[in-house]
């Protein structure tokens, strides 16, 4: 290829917004600019999660206990850090709606298929039980889109 082409196409590529990924770079999604508490119109159950409809889905499967959920998801501590994200990894995540922490199950099964929403889930339906020094502890946030139920 032309060093001339070349330009010209990495020119079109920065217009359009897109960037080439570096080989071995990971993706790094940043924060929501809530991510430290949720807003004042989050819906908060008894539980203490609370949650905030993002994108609203026009369907009428939900998630039952039993159910296999097909996810996106980033996840944040409330400093702003991304600590996992089935989106910069490329590749939805699939998982029992029981296998997972409190706050996921309980906030999953508010959705519907198509939605996206951002929980608040507190320390106690987190990881602040978990003796695995490499889980993060406190508040997390994520965003969660609801892809598929099985």
């Amino acid at each position: 290829m032309s060093r001339r082409l070349v330009v010209l196409v990495l020119l079109a590529l920065s217009m359009s917004g897109c960037r080439l990924k570096e080989e071995g770079a990971t993706s790094s999604i940043p924060a929501p600019p809530d991510v430290a508490a949720p807003p004042a119109d989050a819906i908060k159950t008894s539980s203490g999660l609370a949650s905030k409809v993002l994108q609203i889905g026009f369907s009428n499967a939900r998630p039952t206990p039993r159910s296999t959920a097909r996810v996106h998801y980033t996840g944040w501590t409330t400093d702003g850090k991304m600590f996992d994200s089935s989106v910069a990894r490329g590749e939805p995540a699939e998982f029992e709606v029981t296998g997972v922490i409190p706050g996921w199950t309980e906030g999953l099964q508010l959705m519907v298929v198509g939605e996206k929403r951002r929980f608040w889930i507190p320390g106690a339906l987190a990881y602040d039980t978990d003796p695995d020094p490499n889980k993060p502890k406190g508040m997390l946030v994520f965003d969660v889109e609801l892809i598929a139920v099985k």
